[in-house]
C-alpha cells in the first residue's frame, strides 16, 4: 500500500465519526480505530487484523510490526489529514469484527449493565472499563448510546471493550426478560429504593442495572418496564452523579452482591 492509499484510508476520519455513530459492516466506516500504542497492542492481542498504522514523528517507541503498511507524519499533518484535534502517538486501522448479539453474551451472565442514551463516547468507554475492572459480566448498549468500538470509547476504556462482553440491542428489556433477568432502573429520584438494599434483596437473582443519559436519564419506557426503580443516596444538596461515576458505584455494588 503506497502513501497515497494510506492517506486516503486515514483522511477525514473525524468527519466520518460525526456522520456515523454506528459504522457500516464494510468499507472505510467499518474500521476499528485503535488510538495509542497500548490500545493498538491490545487490539493485536485480541486477534484483530491490523490493516495500516498512522504514526506521529514525535513517537520514538517500539512499533507493532515492520511489515504493517505505515504512514509517518508530523502531528500537525496528522491533524489536517484526519480532522482530529489531537491524536496520541499512533492510530491503528483494524478490520472491525461483527457486533456481538445479546443472545451471545447474556446466557452466561448474572450481573449486567444496560446503557440507554449514553451518547458521550468517553462515558461509554469509562463505564466499560469500570465494568471490566469490577467484574460485571456484560453490558448491553441500548438505543442512543455511543459505540464501544468507536475511537474515543475504545481509547477511554484502554481497550477493555475488546475483552468485556457487550452487545448492541434495540430492546434491552425484552432481551433481559428472555434470559430471566430482573431489571433495576437507576434514577436520581430520592424516593426510589437505595441500590445497595435492592441488590441485597436480589442476591440470588440475575440482575441488570440500567443507566440513562446525563441530562434526561432513562426513558419512561425503561422506567415503567423495570422491576424496580433504584437510586444511589446522595448527600444533602446533591441530586446526582455523572453517569460514568454512577456506573462505577453500581458496578462495585453489583460485584459485592454477586
Amino acid at each position: 500500500m503506497d502513501d497515497d492509499a494510506l492517506r486516503q484510508m486515514f483522511a477525514g476520519l473525524r468527519g466520518e465519526e460525526r456522520r456515523l455513530r454506528r459504522p457500516p459492516p464494510d468499507g472505510r466506516g467499518g474500521l476499528l480505530l485503535g488510538e495509542g500504542a497500548r490500545v493498538v497492542e491490545r487490539c493485536l492481542g485480541a486477534g484483530h487484523h491490523l490493516r495500516a498504522l498512522l504514526v506521529s514523528t514525535a513517537y520514538n517507541g517500539p512499533l507493532p510490526s515492520p511489515a504493517v503498511p505505515m504512514l509517518t507524519l508530523d502531528p500537525e499533518d496528522i491533524q489536517r489529514l484526519t480532522g482530529f484535534g489531537a491524536m496520541r502517538e499512533m492510530l491503528g486501522a483494524f478490520d472491525r469484527p461483527p457486533d456481538p448479539l445479546a443472545a451471545e453474551v447474556l446466557p452466561a451472565a448474572r450481573r449486567v449493565l444496560v446503557l440507554e442514551g449514553v451518547m458521550n463516547p468517553s462515558n461509554v468507554g469509562t463505564i466499560i472499563r469500570s465494568a471490566t475492572a469490577l467484574g460485571v459480566d456484560a453490558t448491553l448498549i441500548g438505543p442512543g448510546s455511543a459505540d464501544p468500538f468507536g475511537r474515543r470509547a475504545l481509547r477511554t476504556s484502554m481497550g477493555a471493550a475488546l475483552v468485556h462482553p457487550w452487545a448492541i440491542t434495540a430492546d434491552p428489556v425484552t432481551d433481559l426478560r428472555h434470559h430471566g433477568f430482573a431489571v433495576l432502573a437507576l434514577t436520581p429520584d430520592a424516593g426510589a429504593t437505595p441500590l445497595h438494599r435492592a441488590l441485597a434483596e436480589r442476591a440470588n437473582d440475575r440482575v441488570a442495572l440500567a443507566l440513562g443519559s446525563e441530562g434526561e436519564g432513562l426513558s419512561g419506557t425503561v422506567l415503567d418496564a423495570a422491576d424496580e426503580r433504584v437510586t444511589i443516596p446522595m448527600a444533602p444538596g446533591v441530586d446526582s452523579l455523572n453517569v460514568a461515576a454512577a456506573a462505577a458505584v453500581g458496578c462495585w455494588l453489583l460485584a459485592e452482591q454477586s
